[in-house]
């Protein structure tokens, strides 16, 4: 047994199958990949890893099945799933996924490749565990796939307080205790017991909470743009998408900067002088049509938009992010003998869906000298009713939708 101190859960006990899947390159690589990516632009101090996020599901996953009763090679399947969960994930986390997906067609749950043939699969068979089955657990299958990744899967009650933890921001702090003692499973479906609608609700306000304060934070979205830019041009400068998924932070970072067509992001980054906010536009003001543009849609626009400004093509980026979901709506809480979706017993959800549809935002980035020319390019390119949607420093009558939260552009 191997005893490790971690920032939220004080000492963590690693044994059995998961002790071993710990030294493994696969694992190890965790270590140099952050966990929030290009959030510790904004938050210095959130420079957390995979690998601590790894070892905390692994802990939740370990009280769970205690408090669950469940045992033997079941048991030891999803704690190796529990500290395997991540191994599929690119550099700087989710910020490139969308640019590995679109050339690989990998998620970052898509782990069965990573397994196959290597130091994990050796691992599994000398504790005489499927493959197959474990990755089966990462994807969520079978009735004990939900712990691993589910509504009210081990992975999100860790994440949300670590990320508080070293952000500093409390909205992510729930009450990780209460929601794994109070776990059960009813008719195979794993649920929250009577009596803990609350505790449910807790974590969708945490989610809600966190979103637009750390995770959609415009500092970062930023900087994930310009990094996922970057990548883009990586792989059309013959860099294999497969090398890019396996890549690590410093990896990634080395990449573009010896890159030429590159190396100016890398630059930008390493010295945070990031694009600005030239549009920053509410749900409401967009035009329906720009909500499911693909990618060769996306860069057509950025360079129209960017010759309508009379800027290098480069100098112009698009971020149209997903329309809002909240997974954990649909978390199942026993409710008078009964088990009900939260969704459908919580008034709470539909005020915190509102919430978030208000603070979902397009925006349009480019250099600090071009934010304005670019801001009036947008307007016309894309049609945005852009009455409180338009930044520029040189012109502050133009913060509009910003001023009534107090919030400055950058």
């Amino acid at each position: 047994m191997k005893t490790i101190k971690d920032s939220v859960h004080d000492h963590i006990e690693v044994d059995g199958v998961a002790r071993a899947l710990l030294d493994t390159p696969e694992v190890q690589r965790l270590r140099h990949i952050s966990q929030l990516g290009t959030v510790s632009l904004v938050y210095p101090s959130a420079n957390h890893t995979r690998f601590e996020h790894s070892l905390g599901v692994y802990h939740l996953a370990c009280e769970a099945l205690s408090q669950l009763g469940i045992e033997g090679r079941t048991a030891e399947r999803i704690r190796a799933a529990a500290i395997l969960h991540d191994i599929g994930h690119g550099p700087y986390s989710h910020n490139v996924e969308d640019v590995i997906e679109r050339h690989t067609g990998k998620y970052h749950e898509d782990v069965e490749g990573i397994i196959d043939g290597g130091s994990v699969e050796a691992v599994l068979a000398e504790y005489d565990l499927d493959p197959d089955r474990v990755a089966g657990l990462i994807h969520g299958e079978g009735q004990y796939g939900g712990l691993v990744s589910g509504e009210l899967d081990v992975d999100r009650m860790d994440y949300l307080v670590r990320d508080a933890h070293h952000t500093g921001v409390p909205y992510g702090t729930i009450d990780h205790g209460r929601l794994v003692r109070e776990l059960r499973f009813v008719e195979d479906e794993l649920v929250l017991g009577e009596g803990n609608v609350q505790t449910a609700e807790s974590l969708l306000v945490a989610r809600a909470l966190m979103n637009p304060t750390v995770y959609s934070h415009h500092v970062a979205r930023i900087g994930k743009s310009m990094l996922r830019r970057g990548a883009e041009r990586l792989i059309a400068a013959r860099t294999d998408p497969r090398d890019l998924r396996r890549m690590d932070d410093h990896d990634l970072l080395v990449a573009l900067r010896t890159t030429e067509r590159t190396s100016e992001i890398a630059r930008r980054l390493a010295h945070r002088n990031l694009f600005k906010r030239a549009v920053w536009a509410e749900y409401r003001d967009v035009p329906g049509d720009l909500l499911d543009l693909d990618h060769e849609a996306l860069v057509d626009y950025e360079e129209t938009i960017a010759d309508r400004a009379g800027i290098e093509p480069d100098g112009v980026v698009l971020d149209v992010p997903a329309y809002p979901k909240m997974t954990e709506s649909s978390t199942r809480v026993v409710v008078g003998g009964e088990i009900r979706r939260l969704d459908e017993q919580s008034p709470l959800v539909r005020t915190l869906r509102q919430s978030q549809l208000n603070q979902w935002r397009l925006g349009v980035y480019a250099p600090a000298e071009a934010t304005e020319r670019v801001g009036h390019a947008t307007e016309a390119v894309l049609g945005l009713d852009t009455d409180g949607t338009l930044i520029s420093d040189a012109r502050p009558g133009l913060y509009t939708t910003l001023d009534r939260f107090g919030v400055g552009a950058e």
